[in-house]
Parts: C-alpha cells; sequence; structure tokens
C-alpha cells in the first residue's frame, strides 16, 4: 500500500523540523501510521536513529528498510517501559500525531466509518478487549451518557436522549453494524446537520473503546521522565479535549492546567512553550488534504 493512501502527513514541515535539532540525535515518533512524520525525521538526520510506536499491526505495512529505524508494536502510552526495556537512551526528540489514520477512516473493516455498513469495531489495536460492539450492547445508560457528554460534547438533553434510544434500539436487536447505530439515532437531527452529528456520535464511541484520553495523560506524565533537557516534544491535536490536555501539560506540567509552585515560590513546570499558540494547516494544506483542517501543532522543549 502506498503511504499517502494509507495517512496524508499533517504540518509534516513545521512538525518535523522545529523537532530535530541534533542529526546525530536519538528520536522517537510514537505514533508511525503511515510513517510520513518518520520519514521526514529520517531526512534530517545522519548518524542518529529513529523509533516509531504503533499499536495498530496493519500500520507494519509501512516499516521503513532503514539501519537506523526502528518500530515496535506498542501504544505510546507504554513509552517509558519500551525504552527502558529495549535499553535506549533519552531521546533529544518525541513527536505525535493523534488523529485517526485515513487508512483506519476508509477501512470499511475497521468499522470507525459511518460511511459503511460494516460491524461495528473501532479498535485502533484488533487485539483489544474492549470494540464498538460490545460497549453499544452492554454499556448501561449512565456509561453511555457519560461518554457522549464527555467525549462528544453534547449536552445533557441530548446525551440522554442518545442514550434512551440505543438502549431501546438493542432490546429489539442487538447493534451489530454501523448502521444498526446510525439507524437509531439519526432522526433525533435535521438533515442539514446529520454528518456533524454521527461524527461526534463515533468520536465519542471511539476514544471510549481506545481510552484515547487516558492513553494521551499517562503519556505526558511521562515525557519529563523519557525526554532529554533542552529535548523537543512536538504534538498535533485534532478535537478540543486532546488539545486541552495538551495545552494544560506544556503551560503548567500537568494535565488539569493547575499552577504548582515549589519551595521557593516559584512556578514548577518541566517545559518551555516554543509556540506560544498553536501552528494550524494553511489553506493549501487543508485543500490537498481536507481532514487536516481541524489539526493543531503545539511544540515544547524541555528545561
Amino acid at each position: 500500500m502506498e503511504v499517502d493512501q494509507y495517512h496524508i502527513p499533517v504540518l509534516l514541515s513545521a512538525a518535523t523540523k522545529a523537532l530535530v535539532s541534533d542529526p546525530s540525535g536519538f528520536y522517537v515518533d510514537v505514533t508511525f501510521g503511515g510513517g510520513g512524520h518518520s520519514r521526514a525525521i529520517l531526512d534530517q538526520i545522519d548518524k542518529g536513529k529513529l523509533l516509531a510506536f504503533d499499536q495498530d499491526a496493519d500500520a507494519s505495512v509501512n516499516h521503513i528498510i532503514d539501519d537506523r529505524f526502528s518500530l515496535v508494536r506498542q501504544n505510546f502510552r507504554n513509552i517509558q517501559n519500551v525504552l527502558e526495556a529495549l535499553g535506549r537512551e533519552l531521546p533529544i526528540g518525541i513527536i505525535a500525531d493523534l488523529g485517526v489514520s485515513s487508512y483506519q477512516f476508509d477501512n470499511p473493516e475497521r468499522g470507525f466509518s459511518f460511511r459503511f455498513d460494516q460491524r461495528l469495531d473501532m479498535r485502533m489495536n484488533k487485539d483489544a478487549a474492549l470494540n464498538a460492539f460490545d460497549l453499544l450492547n452492554t454499556y448501561d445508560t449512565a456509561q453511555l451518557e457519560n461518554i457522549f457528554s464527555q467525549f462528544g460534547d453534547f449536552r445533557p438533553v441530548e446525551s440522554k436522549r442518545l442514550s434512551v434510544n440505543i438502549i431501546e434500539a438493542r432490546t429489539q436487536n442487538q447493534l451489530i453494524t454501523t448502521q444498526d447505530l446510525v439507524k437509531c439515532v439519526e432522526f433525533l437531527v435535521p438533515q442539514k446537520v446529520r454528518n456533524q452529528f454521527l461524527a461526534r456520535v463515533f468520536q465519542s464511541i471511539r476514544i471510549e473503546v481506545n481510552q484515547e484520553l487516558n492513553a494521551l495523560i499517562e503519556f505526558l506524565n511521562q515525557l519529563p521522565k523519557v525526554l532529554r533537557n533542552g529535548g523537543i516534544v512536538s504534538i498535533i491535536t485534532y478535537h478540543s479535549l486532546e488539545d486541552r490536555l495538551v495545552k494544560n501539560f506544556f503551560k503548567t506540567g500537568n494535565c488539569n492546567g493547575d499552577l504548582e509552585k515549589d519551595f521557593f515560590g516559584n512556578i514548577s513546570k518541566p517545559f518551555d512553550l516554543v509556540n506560544k499558540k498553536p501552528i494550524v494547516p494553511d489553506a493549501a494544506e487543508i485543500k490537498l488534504n481536507p481532514r487536516a483542517r481541524s489539526a493543531k501543532l503545539r511544540i515544547a522543549q524541555m528545561k
């Protein structure tokens, strides 16, 4: 499969040029996907090394044949354990592109999109225990309301209606396919906003299935332990839930955004912002890759 069919890398130049400060350094790409960012990093280093992570076994088709490169099938929430197990030095640069790959969205069998009628799945790691089918057929009303409210930004009344309709529908027949889900909720909104509405429904379920925010929080909390002093971290987010966590962590050193002070009253945070405002794609990139339109790049440097 061609890499650009798997996933078009977003903000490629901005994310990688800021990252690579030493062509002989060790770098980590924690969301390999189609390998676009990894290839750009390899183009900028000579004697350096690059380690990439991806929990999706399908990403291995994009493996880069290069002595400087290695790929591990792991979620980035395990970064510290993996680096220690491999006996690797602390990297001088880490990059994360938090978006779902185009391949995952466009492969009907993965069950990520309401554009296809396929079995509900949505797992980024196909070996994970929980999938969308199990979630939608076992979660109770309160659990469903919580994920729609937290991860889809639905109002309480909307979350309630979604949950009630899902549970009523599954008492008649299990929700098996993506269109089973669509049919039991799409009538709740006007046709003109149908796609945006369904995208938020599917996003909510996908985030819960993959524990995306929990994994991001665990990853962020490990950064001060796994990045060299002076090292750079570049993170690309695609929705406000992710971006808020990254923004808070870079500014304060914790995901809640609470400023903490040391014994002497100095603000204690491990990073300095490289860009005070997020970098976003320009019109040309969005025209080439419409899925980049919601992307935000934040870059910080370890003190």
